[in-house]
């Protein structure tokens, strides 16, 4: 048994320095996500079973491009939150830590480089 407090064991180790901002865009991504997730699965659901022709009228209007752009952003953005916490309380070998974050980091950045990419393709036509 230890007479030292946990708050004396604690003292010393520092901080993050961004654990609130963190945790606030983790948040604020997680408020946005709702409305416009729910914009998009209606977007979605209404154009099933539609022809290729109407999809494209569809996006050819600079607000449904934006909003799922603007989704497209937010959705990975909160995603690559959510991961690098996962990662940084479960993995505990330094090296490993930093190989998995910059391979989720990356493969996030990429994914949603290509998502925005055939949202805007399929505005401005092929």
């Amino acid at each position: 048994m230890s007479l030292i407090t946990p708050l004396k064991k604690a003292r010393g180790l520092g901080s993050a320095k961004n654990g609130t901002h963190h945790w606030w865009m983790q948040r604020v991504t997680a408020i946005a996500l709702v409305p416009l997730t729910l914009w998009a699965a209606f977007s979605v659901a209404s154009m099933a079973g539609e022809s290729y022709e109407v999809v494209l009228t569809y996006f050819a209007s600079p607000f449904n491009v934006a909003m799922f752009c603007l989704f497209l952003f937010t959705g990975f953005y909160h995603a690559s939150l959510g991961l690098q916490v996962v990662i940084e309380d479960y993995i505990h070998n330094e090296g490993l830590k930093l190989g998995v974050l910059i391979g989720v980091k990356f493969a996030l950045v990429l994914t949603g480089i290509m998502s925005i990419f055939a949202v805007l393709r399929t505005a401005f036509g092929s």
